[in-house]
């Protein structure tokens, strides 16, 4: 069976998606929404890096809902515009379209989002019969599904532990770079991401999912965060980060049991290979999550996420987390999914 959707963002990621969409054997891409004026009009293969497919972008959003597609993959910026990015996809809910994205990130674990949020979702699900899967990298399979896959092998479990590694020096996104996270700002700038409870937000949901399957009860989710500057300029994909300003930025949401911290998401985020070098780090600059588990046996896990493009390993491997599980989604029973309603899906795009 092939699966009509509809494919919204060209950004970094959105792009990366798309390519994984078009060349997915079970669907077939019908529409296209961007808003940037220098992409409407232009072909979906063209923007995603490839051929010519005979689907051209549009910021018609009224049109794309009249293709009445069997699915949406939607890759807006959540991170900026949570409450418009439910808005607009829960207008494909409730039309009979379903979704999946990686926006969004306080909806990949449904059970411990916003009710604001998930409410919405909740409400376009039942009006449409359709169903919902937000996922992603982290948060997503690197913090939820490997951790809990490796927890099957555990005898004594003590502690774990998510480490996100990145050099964020290739993301050519201003706002958040600059804004968000902080990078080129003073040490003492209050980056958003720090201030406005965004990181239990987004990841006080894995944290959850993980303690849930444990059987333990959180008691409380804490936050720490660092920042580090270089002692020289650097030149990235936004431009330049000033001597004395931030380079590397550290945080980890930590879920605590029996007083202490049992269940920790860590990310360590550098715009340069030599920024922070105390800090946990990939041999040769590289990017790619580790997966510490405490106990009886020590496990240790690392996904090293390399592609011929810099940082593109990531994005892909985000976007295809959803894209992969499009035709799941659009079979199973309507309503909101978390990782684990999610079978073993894989890539069926295949070079071999």
């Amino acid at each position: 069976m092939t699966y009509r959707v509809v494919h919204w963002g060209t950004g970094n990621a959105g792009a990366l998606a798309l390519r994984g969409v078009i060349a997915h054997p079970d669907l077939e891409l019908v529409g296209l929404l961007a808003h940037s004026p220098d992409k409407v009009g232009r072909d979906a293969g063209e923007l995603s890096g490839g051929e010519p497919v005979g689907v051209t972008a549009t910021d018609d959003v009224d049109a794309v809902l009249a293709l009445d597609a069997d699915c949406l993959c939607y890759m807006g910026d959540g991170l900026a515009f949570p409450e418009a990015s439910v808005e607009a996809m829960c207008r494909f809910l409730a039309a009979g379209t379903n979704v999946v994205t990686t926006s969004v990130l306080s909806l990949v674990n449904p059970a411990a989002a916003r009710p604001d949020l998930l409410e919405p979702i909740e409400a376009a699900c039942r009006t449409g019969s359709t169903t919902f899967f937000c996922n992603g990298a982290d948060p997503g399979f690197a913090s939820d599904l490997i951790p809990v896959t490796l927890l099957a092998l555990m005898d004594d479990v003590e502690a774990v532990r998510i480490q996100e590694i990145i050099n964020y020096g290739f993301y050519d996104q201003e706002e958040t770079m600059r804004v968000l996270f902080g990078f080129g700002q003073p040490l003492d700038y209050e980056a958003p991401l720090f201030t406005s409870g965004a990181l239990t937000e987004y990841w006080g949901g894995v944290i959850a999912l993980i303690a849930a399957k444990l059987g333990v009860e959180l008691e409380e989710i804490r936050e720490t965060h660092d920042v580090v500057a270089m002692d020289r300029d650097v030149e990235i994909a936004v431009g330049t980060i000033p001597v004395g300003t931030t380079a590397a930025i550290r945080f980890d949401v930590q879920g605590i049991v029996n007083g202490r911290p049992a269940i920790v998401v860590e990310h360590y985020t550098r715009v340069d290979a030599d920024a922070a070098p105390d800090w946990p780090r990939w041999p040769g600059g590289e990017n790619g999550y580790r997966i510490l588990l405490e106990g009886r046996p020590q496990l240790t896990c690392e996904l090293k996420m390399a592609d011929e493009h810099g940082g593109d390993g990531g994005l892909i491997a985000n976007g295809m987390r959803v894209v992969n599980a499009i035709p799941f989604v659009c079979d199973t029973s309507p309503g909101t999914l978390d990782t684990f309603g999610i079978p073993a899906v894989v890539s069926r795009n295949l070079r071999f």
